[in-house]
Parts: C-alpha cells; sequence; structure tokens
C-alpha cells in the first residue's frame, strides 16, 4: 500500500472514530466532569504505554517552558471536553458537533487579538459565512432554552480549543504523542475536585464507555492521526477531517434518532465551508502545532495545521 493511501486510510478511521464519540459519552452514564477524568487516566495509560514502547521519552526535547505550555494548552483542553460532552447531553450530537466546528474562527480572532495578525477581507467574508450558517444550523427558537444552552457550552468549547491550539502550536522539537500525554495527565489533578468518584461506583456497563473513551478515542485515535499526518499533503488532511462531522451526525440519527431539519441542514454546508477555506488560507501561510485532542505531526517534532477536527 502506497504512503498516501495508508495514511488516508489512516486518517478516514480516526475521524470515524471520532464520529462516535460523542455516542460512548452519552452510553457511560456519568456526568461530563465523570467522563473527561477517566478519559485522561485511560487515555493516559493508552498514550504512555505507545510513547514508552516506542521509546519516545529517550531524548523527549522538553524544557521548562514547553512544558508549561503544554500543561496550560491541556487546561485548556480537558474544559473544552467537558463544554463538548456537556452540550452533547444539552442538544444533540449533530448540532453540538456543528457548532463545535467553528475553532478555526476563533484561532483567527485570537491571532488577531494577541499577535496582531492581519485579518484579510476574504476571511472577514469566510466569518461573515460561518456566521451565517451557526445561525441556520443552531435553529434555536424564543423560549428553546435546552438548545440555547447546547449551542452556548459548544461555542465555549470551541473557543477553548482555539485557545488550546494557540498556546500548543508554540511548543516545537516534541512528539505530538508526548504533548498529547501531558494535557491529559493535566486534566487529572484538574478535574478530580469536580469528579464525584463514588457516583461511578454503580456505572456497570457504563465502565466499557469510559475505558473506549480513553484508549480508543485518545490512545487508539489518536496514533493513527499522528500517523497519517506524517503521510499526507495538508489539502487532503483538511477534507478528511470532515468525515468526523459527518459521521458524528450520522451516528446521531442511527443510535438516537436526532435529525437536523432542512433549514439547519442549510447552515452545515456553509460552516464547513468556510472552515475549510480558512483552515487552508491559514496553513498555507504558517505552519503551527495543534493540541492533543486533533493534532498529530507531519514530522516528530511539528503538528499539523490543519489537524483540528477530532475532539
Amino acid at each position: 500500500m502506497r504512503n498516501e493511501t495508508r495514511g488516508t486510510v489512516e486518517l478516514t478511521l480516526a475521524m470515524v472514530l471520532s464520529g462516535t464519540l460523542g455516542v460512548f459519552v452519552v452510553e457511560s452514564g456519568a456526568s461530563p466532569f465523570e467522563v473527561v477524568f477517566f478519559r485522561c487516566l485511560f487515555g493516559a495509560a493508552a498514550l504512555g504505554a505507545y510513547s514508552l514502547a516506542r521509546g519516545f521519552f529517550t531524548g523527549h526535547g522538553f524544557t521548562a517552558r514547553k512544558l508549561g505550555l503544554a500543561a496550560l494548552g491541556g487546561v485548556f483542553i480537558v474544559f473544552n471536553w467537558v463544554f463538548l460532552f456537556e452540550a452533547d447531553e444539552a442538544t444533540s450530537i449533530s448540532l453540538a458537533t456543528v457548532v463545535y466546528h467553528t475553532q478555526p474562527f476563533f484561532l483567527v480572532l485570537l491571532g488577531a487579538v494577541f499577535m496582531r495578525e492581519r485579518i484579510s477581507g476574504a476571511k472577514l467574508g469566510w466569518l461573515a459565512v460561518a456566521f451565517a450558517g451557526l445561525v441556520l444550523v443552531s435553529g434555536v427558537r424564543p423560549g428553546d432554552t435546552a438548545s440555547l444552552k447546547g449551542l452556548g457550552f459548544a461555542l465555549a468549547a470551541a473557543v477553548l480549543y482555539a485557545l488550546a491550539t494557540f498556546v500548543t502550536k508554540r511548543i516545537t522539537g516534541i512528539r505530538p504523542h508526548l504533548v498529547a500525554l501531558v494535557q491529559v495527565l493535566v486534566g487529572l489533578p484538574l478535574l478530580l475536585p469536580f469528579t464525584d468518584l463514588s457516583a461511578t461506583a454503580g456505572l456497570g456497563a457504563g465502565w466499557a464507555w469510559l475505558a473506549g473513551l480513553g484508549l480508543i478515542h485518545t490512545g487508539l485515535m489518536y496514533v493513527l492521526m499522528y500517523a497519517a499526518y506524517a503521510k499526507l499533503p495538508t489539502a487532503k488532511i483538511a477534507v478528511l477531517a470532515f468525515t468526523y462531522p459527518a459521521v458524528a451526525m450520522g451516528v446521531d440519527w442511527a443510535v438516537y434518532g436526532h435529525h437536523i431539519g432542512i433549514v439547519q441542514a442549510l447552515g452545515v454546508p456553509l460552516i464547513v465551508l468556510a472552515s475549510l477555506k480558512v483552515t487552508l488560507a491559514g496553513s498555507a501561510r504558517t505552519p503551527v502545532a495543534a493540541p492533543a485532542p486533533r493534532t498529530a505531526g507531519h514530522a516528530p517534532e511539528a503538528a499539523s495545521p490543519v489537524a483540528t477536527r477530532a475532539a
């Protein structure tokens, strides 16, 4: 199998796995804080074992500054997961996932505010297109507090992920697996005060779903992504990344019977197209590293600039 073909298969599989994440969250029966805590716990075990087996800890390249940046990114990452899973519960997986994919636009705004990066007229235009898509896809009606709450949680998750990307892109010379490991390890002490461990005692089969979130969606999925990004061109990564929301919407309909209406469906391609345009425009200019939930490296030292789609 050719290198690029293999990478395409790996990334597609990783994005399909991402699309099933919402079901694992709902079926676990645990609260979002408990879900994220155990995702970090099982994910750290998986990533740590893989990194140890591959010898990544030898010559890891961490300095105090890089470790601090990775930890700060981890703070944003774990609370990004909490808000995303809160959105899944408050509304539907489909709506939460589509709204969550407005992250690239918040990253553009962060660059403008903190780095004084100029926002071109084209980007402003795509931001307007994305906003129009967001209005359509939200489908929020006056008095629909559940949808408004879910929309707010999904937007908060998107902002936190953009912050994580903004911080983590400044880390170079470190394998993304190790950055991801630091970020999930940070989540353990950070979330412990908010986690009711006694409430998980009676989860029963829910433990299998929680273990799956860590071992499959944080261990296997990241390994597949990191391997794929080393083999694929940026444009192909950006396109394949949208397999994630497509699968999430399909799974939400198949498992829970949730589907978006006709008006909401009109907003989906607007957000997808605008996000793709902004992502590709940014990556063509400056390669950046991205955080644990959706990042990977073209080389061991750097993460893909468009790896911003997997939760």
